[in-house]
C-alpha cells in the first residue's frame, strides 16, 4: 500500500462531502436540472467560503437532445455518488453550468 494516497483514491482521506443537485423551471415551466456540483465541507474551525463548478450531464447525440428538449425530460443522474466521486462521469458528456458559492460556519 503506498504511503501517500490522494484524496481522489480514497474518500476516507477527503473528509465529508456536500453534493448540490439544483434544478429550476425550463421555458416550458418543466423543472428540470440546472447544475450539479460537490464540495468538501472544511474540518478547520472558522468561517470559510468556497465556490463550486456547476456542470449538466448532456444527451449524447442531437436526436435525443431535441427529444429531452421537446420532452422537458433533461439528463440527470440518478446516484449522487457520480458527482461525488466522480468514478464514471469521465465518459459522460458534461457542460459547465456557472457556479454556486457556499459559506461554512464550523465549531
Amino acid at each position: 500500500q503506498p504511503c501517500c494516497q490522494s484524496p481522489s483514491h480514497s474518500p476516507f482521506l477527503a473528509g465529508p462531502q456536500i453534493v448540490l443537485s439544483v434544478y429550476g423551471p425550463d421555458f416550458f415551466g418543466h423543472d428540470v436540472v440546472r447544475g450539479y456540483g460537490a464540495v468538501h465541507v472544511p474540518i478547520m474551525p472558522g468561517r470559510h467560503k468556497r465556490t463550486v463548478a456547476m456542470f449538466v450531464p448532456e444527451s449524447s447525440s442531437r436526436l435525443q437532445q431535441f427529444t429531452s428538449w421537446f420532452t422537458g425530460r433533461r439528463p440527470e443522474f440518478t446516484d449522487p455518488r457520480v458527482v461525488a466521486q466522480g468514478e464514471g462521469r469521465e465518459v459522460t458528456r458534461v457542460r459547465s453550468q456557472g457556479f454556486v458559492t457556499i459559506s461554512f460556519n464550523v465549531m
